[in-house]
């Protein structure tokens, strides 16, 4: 598996917008997460050619898109690619993506949401990549988000570590107060304490296994395709799963795992891990619980292994980052939950 170098201040992060134009409807809320990653991080910006333009050119313009992302693994200088936002579109662009110019030249590439395409696509080639906030979805609110998350994203991106431990946050955030109002600029809706952390609903033994995984709502784009995972993939993987902010009910989620199961791929992985439910309420988030385990426990007999919830990944803020095709463990008696190897070369 390839991995990227770790950052250093100085180091230039190319910006794209694989999907979404909306870094052209409120370029104010761009600026600042671009602003916050130069104060926070050090790091010196590259704008790509997709990041300013509109939603109907980057629709218009799929290949263009795809080639904003190869010229950021062409250019020497760049370090890390991160995505302005998600969207619906960036299925469109895998065809046009140049997986051996890539391959030659690994670095960090990271969003969320509808840039899974992307990571899921490039990790199947054999690179390491980062399930992650994106520029205006995550590190435009970072100052308004608990001090924890700078910290993350610090030690996860800049220090030097073999083994990194994952922590629950101690509140979070399912959303932004209207953009188009300039008092809400890098603001978040309502903070709420995270009191209930992550759930253990089926303990299982302690495990380890290659992350993957992302938001349902996207992957049900590549299902079918030639860009969906071959059957020999799965094995032993944890396979990590989010909702989107369209708050797909739980029966999505169990059509969504049924689909997993009649492909034998919950038949093959060690664990499951889901992201906090944005906008569900408590009788919701426990209908979810029941639909999961019904479908991996009863339906397709999976009773030993681990299954946790309500973790801080997907679409609540702040997130956690987690690396596609690194080793990660599952200790449910202790609810500790670790990479086991550097997302990172040496």
């Amino acid at each position: 598996m390839l991995k990227p170098k770790r950052l250093h201040e100085g180091d230039l992060v190319s910006i794209v917008a694989p999907s979404s134009g909306t870094g052209a409807v409120f370029p104010e809320v761009l600026n600042l997460g671009i602003k916050n990653l130069q104060e926070e991080f050090g790091v010196r910006i590259k704008e790509g050619i997709t990041m300013r333009a509109s939603s109907g050119f980057l629709y218009q313009h799929p290949k263009k898109r795809a080639e904003d992302i190869n010229q950021a693994f062409a250019d020497p200088e760049v370090k890390a690619i991160i995505s302005t936002i998600g969207g619906d579109d960036s299925v469109r662009i895998l065809p046009f993506l140049d997986n051996e110019l890539i391959l030659a030249n690994p670095k960090i590439i990271m969003g969320y949401s509808d840039t899974n395409t992307i990571l899921s696509h490039l990790h199947q080639q054999g690179m390491v990549t980062f399930y992650g906030p994106s520029v205006m979805a995550g590190f435009s609110q970072m100052k308004t988000l608990e001090p924890q998350f700078r910290e993350h994203l610090r030690s996860f991106f800049f220090n030097d570590w073999e083994n990194f431990d994952y922590q629950p946050y101690q509140s979070y955030s399912e959303g932004y107060p209207e953009w188009a109002i300039p008092e809400n600029l890098g603001k978040i809706d309502r903070e709420t304490p995270n009191t209930e952390k992550w759930q253990v609903i089926q303990p299982g033994k302690k495990i380890k296994g290659k992350l993957w995984g992302g938001c349902t709502t996207v992957l049900q784009m590549m299902i079918g395709s030639r860009f969906w995972p071959r059957k020999s993939f799965w094995n032993d993987k944890i396979l990590f799963f989010e909702t989107s902010e369209e708050k797909p009910l739980p029966k999505d989620m169990k059509y969504f795992l049924r689909n997993l199961g009649m492909q034998g791929i919950l038949q093959q992985v060690r664990g499951l891990l889901f992201g906090r439910a944005r906008e569900y309420d408590q009788n919701e988030k426990q209908k979810l619980n029941e639909v999961i385990v019904k479908v991996v426990h009863d339906e397709f007999q999976r009773t030993n292994i681990p299954i946790w919830t309500n973790l801080d990944f997907g679409h609540t803020d702040p997130q956690i980052v987690l690396p596609l095709g690194c080793t990660a463990s599952m200790d449910s008696d202790n609810l500790k939950f670790q990479l086991t190897e550097s997302a990172f070369s040496k």
